[in-house]
């Protein structure tokens, strides 16, 4: 095991006691600072999936959970596998959360899925506005729907929109729609905010049914 390994294990295990105790630890708080931290990691010509959950720090759980979403929502959702990637990634994420594991696990073929660091770094300028508006409207508020048992619905969500993205790939939009909707759960997830988790069903609910008419 690598010291960046051992490091990021650490750092998982620290970031599990926050989320079952319903803190939050120094990591990422909003989007933007997610975002931050994706375009904190984006050096030389390449950056590795490693990197990005590296600069991601202590709050390992829902931050990782929302960069591969806001990732699909960018213009980097037309590179080709890419969706389905970012999609695997929200799944096993989400399966984690739902298990309720200290330490996240990825595998070694994942963290070192590479994509261009120019690509990454226009990608999370583009970000920027809609990330400052989620920020925005974001707030503790019917905090009930993001403790469990209410937040295992969420998580299976996150887990179901990850699973679908892979088949969705070739029909325009819905991947970056299902995006959307993780965006929103996991920032429901990180600020407590179970409004934005109610926003997040009705663009699933939109998704599903733009998937329904493309493809009847």
């Amino acid at each position: 095991m690598t010291s960046t390994d051992t490091q990021l294990g650490q750092s998982a295990i620290a970031n599990g006691a926050a989320h079952r105790d319903g803190t939050h630890d120094s990591g990422p708080a909003s989007v933007s600072e997610v975002i931050d931290r994706m375009e904190n990691a984006a050096e030389g010509s390449e950056t590795t999936l490693r990197d990005v959950v590296s600069a991601l720090g202590e709050a390992s759980f829902v931050p990782v959970l929302m960069a591969p979403a806001l990732a699909v929502v960018s213009p980097l959702s037309g590179v080709p596998v890419f969706s389905s990637i970012c999609g695997i990634t929200i799944a096993l994420v989400a399966i984690q959360l739902l298990l309720n594991r200290d330490h996240l696990w990825l595998p070694d073929w994942m963290m070192r899925r590479k994509v261009k660091t120019e690509s990454l770094r226009k990608a999370t300028q583009w970000l920027r506005k809609p990330a400052g508006f989620l920020d925005r409207m974001s707030r503790e508020r019917i905090s009930f729907l993001v403790d469990r048992p209410f937040s295992w619905i969420t998580e299976l969500a996150c887990l179901f929109c990850g699973l679908s993205m892979p088949f969705l790939e070739l029909l325009p939009f819905t991947s970056s729609i299902l995006g959307g909707a993780v965006t929103m759960f996991s920032l429901s997830l990180l600020v407590r905010d179970g409004l934005i988790a109610v926003f997040g069903f009705a663009v699933v609910a939109c998704a599903a049914t733009l998937g329904y008419v493309l493809v009847v």
